[in-house]
């Protein structure tokens, strides 16, 4: 095998923080050539490495503009030769990061997002560790076609489906549906079966900025504030209880809204689906998408959230953004 390119980039998170020495906390500030600085077996691998520092911001302050310029820089390194791409950012956000990076991403070449629970100044700190496995990952033939990855802890993860499930824990991140794509161990991917086929949605944006709300169900909620969201949002995305359902006070509104604007529906819990054809009461998965509700079948909240946030940006219309989620949400 020809010897493989993989472009990193970095952005910040927890990987890239060091001691603040004003405020005695840590604060995004390693390089990108730092980070693989500190991860010496990278120089032990038949892998160019071309080095992006890209952003130094915590995870929890990545924004669309930050995202789609990623994208295009990497779609760019990828028509530059690169085999496959590493992205290395707070574990805050990886989740919904590289589903975006996913369903813009049109090419076979994977790329794959990692972090660090632990930051560098920690005993046991994770990240050397997860960026060489995300390089190896990234420069591995069986991944081509895989789309975004999540890699840490040797796991691979597809963007799809992998969740944060811990706060802390140096093994926070799952893929509850499905479990994970593979694992790593002795320096080599191994696939636990096949790649699943993968829907990408690029396109120009015509409306950088749609405001898209997402409203969470709770017992005993009045349906005030979800009525007042709904009013100041170009879509919107209901996390229901359960298979899907609502009070059925909620019903009028979210009937009027989908009137108005796309309204997908989605369920709270984030591992199962929304059904379609089980129960019909007022305030049923049935009974709601009856009255133009769009199905977010396996899509937990916040993947469906930002999906509906592509499509609307492209200019999409609720039949096509109907359809698109047809197409990924099954």
């Amino acid at each position: 095998m020809s010897k493989r390119t993989v472009a990193i980039f970095s952005l910040g998170g927890t990987i890239a923080m060091t001691t603040d020495p004003a405020t005695g906390g840590v604060v995004p500030a390693l390089s990108a050539q730092e980070l693989l600085d500190a991860v010496p077996a990278l120089q032990d691998l038949d892998v160019d490495l071309r080095v992006h520092d890209f952003r130094r911001l915590p995870g929890a302050s990545l924004g669309f503009d930050d995202l789609h310029a990623l994208s295009d820089a990497i779609a760019e390194a990828f028509r530059a030769g690169c085999d496959g791409a590493v992205v290395t950012q707070g574990t805050d956000t990886i989740e919904e990061t590289a589903y975006l990076l996913d369903l813009l991403h049109t090419g076979d070449q994977p790329i794959v997002v990692t972090g660090a629970m632990r930051n560098p100044t920690q005993p046991g700190a994770d990240g050397p560790a997860n960026i060489f496995a995300a390089v190896i990952t990234a420069a591995e033939p069986v991944m081509t076609g895989a789309g975004a990855v999540v890699v840490l802890g040797d796991e691979i993860h597809a963007a799809r489906n992998v969740r944060k499930s811990h706060s802390t824990s140096p093994a926070a991140f799952a893929s509850p549906a499905t479990g994970p794509l593979g694992r790593l161990y002795e320096g080599r991917v191994h696939l636990h079966g096949p790649l699943a086929p993968r829907a990408a949605f690029p396109g120009p944006l015509t409306d950088p900025t749609p405001r898209v709300g997402l409203y969470t169900a709770t017992l005993g909620d009045d349906g005030g504030l979800l009525a007042t969201m709904a009013e100041a949002c170009d879509g919107l995305v209901m996390a229901a209880f359960g298979v899907g359902h609502v009070p059925q006070r909620f019903v009028a509104t979210l009937e009027g809204a989908a009137s108005r604007i796309p309204v997908v529906l989605t369920s709270r819990i984030g591992n199962g689906p929304v059904l379609e054809a089980t129960y019909s009461f007022p305030g049923s998965e049935k009974d709601l998408l009856a009255r133009g509700l769009i199905r977010g079948g396996h899509l937990d909240a916040y993947k469906a959230r930002l999906l509906l946030q592509l499509l609307l940006a492209q200019g999409r219309n609720t039949d096509a953004i109907a359809a698109a989620f047809r197409a990924v949400a099954c």
